[in-house]
């Protein structure tokens, strides 16, 4: 059979082929035509190359993918997958020359001057380690550690929340026995940075021994996260597990180079060389690569921080460890055909630590956490540890844990639960709670009903603020009003709703109130750690998504709470937002070249709704974070899925299917899941 390419109306490439081979050839082949431009930026940033092109703005993340050995990391993974698994590195390897077939210069290749490169086979597992090497947000211990330094151990509770730099999603199973059909279906939405082009691209891929829709990380090769083969389906979300360790290493330089001091005493000598990074114009900078017995350096050296702070921090992670990051279970998921199969692709998956959620057509259920999380002291998971002392080793593996459903349902949101072992900072369970009291709302739920659960604009975070202003008195009379309007408010964040943007802008001065209090004086100036770490490290953003604990705690180091929150009334009273909340709260994708002219949509939701998009209270009202796709897998009919994305399934700007679902999304419609071959179009032979 020729291997073939078929679109449906909405653009979503339908792959026919005889093997895998042939099959990965033509995703990759695809994948190419429909986002060169994508597949170069990111080869580029798993390389430490993106400045080159894109300038200083880049510069950063190139100084930390050097840093942290990206490119190296996934090198070293790729040989050890020829090692031991030779069938997935070939399919990898045709994958990757469908990439190089189907390269082309773009517009935007055009615009800043750039030829397409070459892939090499290991340059998918780059893409992969790239993608999801802040996934976990080790940076976040940097931040815990300067709570603990200048305001106590006890302080790190008030600030441990869901923030603005960590990747959350939803996702729940219903059982048959809750469903019209008798069938499961498996619904949610991945929380992630919204890009253009986007970061999952829908697709189908079949061949003489699978067919599978679901959405791909394009760049690489299959389905890894969000799958349904016929049989058999599958969708993850953030375990939230801790799995990846900042060691203080004390480290001096010698005639020979650079060495550390390990937990036995002695002082050993550390791996280190020098890279030239290109800047499009500026120089050229260096920068110091250097790797200790337990990890690459990713900040500071030998002479400490730029502000002359004594640190140097070395990163352990499990790809760096055991060269290898999971995948070996892509294929077997291609294959799978009961819950069975995808229960033991998964026993091979690495990172991220992701919880899942599977049902197949006989009957099984599966909510399981897979990934890889080393067995350590405590301390590793909290803050920095100190690389000489013993004590800080990893000794093994956890064990993954399982568990059933509830009533005919399992509900994940990043929420502490099946991975409460595995983490130390988990989700808020507002998502999960108001998940699980719409689908009690009901006992049977069709694919069709599922929009009624994504698009839900519930806020139950807001309950101590506004209990705060039921509170108030004597306030001046335009302010007495607005906290009258508020208590009546339903607490939906829906982009047409005034009193939304009003509770926001309450909020939102709230916030910088608190911020600017003596007491955290000290938290707003870190030390001077990488560009790429401070998200994890702005006050401003951590008070906003703490928020509820700072106003339930007994006492906040004596700050008069009541005080700040009457004055953010009287304040947004005077002068109150002019419009709705999706006047301000509106999409902000990241794109690597932001001079393009972009119109943002106003978005409904808010970061602790079930339609999380993510505004950052006290700073903007912009949603960077939001649903990164969203999906109904029906287990009774496969064509009766249905799955939509926040823009198009085509990377290219000027394309007719770029931008062609951003009106569903936005509204909370989905595109149907096609599976008839005489729906499609045939596009052409490969």
């Amino acid at each position: 059979m020729t291997t073939t390419i078929h679109r449906d109306a909405w653009g979503i490439p339908h792959l026919r082929a005889t093997g895998a081979l042939a099959l990965a050839r033509a995703q990759g082949l695809v994948t190419a035509r429909d986002r060169s431009w994508q597949l170069e930026v990111e080869r580029h940033r798993a390389q430490g190359t993106s400045a080159a092109f894109l300038g200083p703005a880049s510069l950063d993340w190139d100084r930390f993918a050097r840093r942290v050995r990206l490119a190296d990391t996934a090198r070293r993974c790729f040989a050890a997958l020829e090692q031991r698994d030779a069938e997935t590195s070939a399919w990898v390897r045709a994958y990757v020359d469908g990439v190089n077939e189907g390269l082309h210069p773009t517009g935007e290749f055009r615009q800043v001057g750039l030829a397409p490169g070459r892939w090499e086979p290991w340059t998918p597992l780059a893409v992969w380690l790239s993608t999801h090497i802040l996934f976990a947000g080790f940076p976040a211990k940097l931040w815990r550690e300067e709570v603990a330094r200048h305001l106590g151990p006890g302080a790190v509770e008030l600030f441990a929340a869901d923030g603005p730099a960590t990747a959350g999603s939803n996702g729940w199973l219903v059982s048959g026995e809750r469903t019209t059909t008798g069938q499961p279906l498996i619904a949610g939405d991945p929380h992630r940075f919204i890009e253009d082009p986007g970061v999952y691209q829908q697709i189908r891929l079949a061949c003489d021994e699978f067919d599978v829709v679901g959405l791909a990380v394009p760049g690489v090769p299959g389905i890894a996260h969000f799958g349904h083969t016929g049989t058999v389906a599958w969708a993850i979300t953030n375990a939230m597990a801790d799995y990846q360790d900042l060691y203080r290493e004390r480290l001096r330089r010698t005639g020979a180079g650079v060495e550390a001091l390990g937990p036995d005493g002695r002082w050993h000598r550390a791996a280190r060389h020098t890279e030239l990074v290109r800047v499009a114009g500026e120089e050229s900078v260096e920068v110091e690569v250097i790797e200790t017995a337990r990890g690459p350096v990713v900040a500071g050296g030998p002479e400490g921080l730029e502000d002359g702070t004594p640190l140097a921090l070395s990163l352990r992670h499990p790809p760096r460890v055991t060269h290898d990051l999971g995948f070996g279970a892509l294929l077997p998921l291609l294959r799978a055909r009961r819950v069975a199969d995808v229960d033991r692709a998964l026993d091979a998956w690495a990172e991220p630590v992701n919880v899942v959620h599977a049902a197949d057509t006989e009957g099984g259920l599966l909510h399981r956490v897979a990934g890889r999380v080393p067995v350590r002291a405590r301390a590793n998971r909290t803050r920095l540890v100190p690389a000489w002392e013993p004590g800080h080793e990893w000794t093994g593996w956890h064990e993954m844990p399982r568990a059933g459903l509830d009533d005919g349902v399992a509900v994940m949101a990043n929420q502490r639960g099946l991975a409460a072992e595995l983490g130390t900072e988990f989700a808020p369970d507002h998502r999960a709670e108001r998940i699980r009291a719409l689908l009690s709302g009901r006992r049977e739920w069709s694919a069709g009903d599922m929009a009624a659960v994504h698009m839900d604009t519930h806020l139950a975070s807001a309950g101590p603020l506004l209990d705060g202003l039921a509170a108030l008195e004597g306030l001046g009379p335009d302010a007495a009003a607005l906290r009258d309007r508020l208590l009546g408010w339903d607490r939906r964040m829906d982009a047409a709703s005034r009193d939304a943007a009003l509770y926001a802008a309450v909020r939102g001065a709230l916030v910088r109130r608190f911020a600017a209090q003596e007491a955290f004086a000290a938290l707003t100036s870190p030390p001077a750690y990488p560009e790429v770490f401070q998200p994890w490290l702005a006050l401003t953003p951590r008070i906003g998504f703490a928020l509820e604990h700072l106003l339930r705690a007994p006492d906040v180091y004596g700050i008069d709470r009541a005080a700040l929150l009457r004055a953010a009334v009287e304040e947004v009273a005077a002068r109150p937002p002019a419009g709705t909340w999706g006047d301000t709260h509106r999409l902000a994708p990241w794109r690597a070249l932001t001079a393009t002219p972009y119109d943002a949509p106003g978005l409904s939701g808010d970061h602790d709704c079930v339609l999380c998009t993510t505004a950052v209270p006290g700073v903007t009202d912009l949603a960077a974070r939001g649903p990164a796709a969203r999906y109904v897998w029906d287990l009774h009919r496969r064509d009766n899925s249905r799955w939509v994305v926040p823009l198009g399934a085509d990377g290219t700007a000027d394309a007719p299917h770029h931008r062609d679902q951003l009106p569903l999304w936005l509204k909370g419609e989905l595109v149907p899941v096609v599976t008839d071959w005489d729906q499609l179009t045939k596009e052409s032979d490969v």
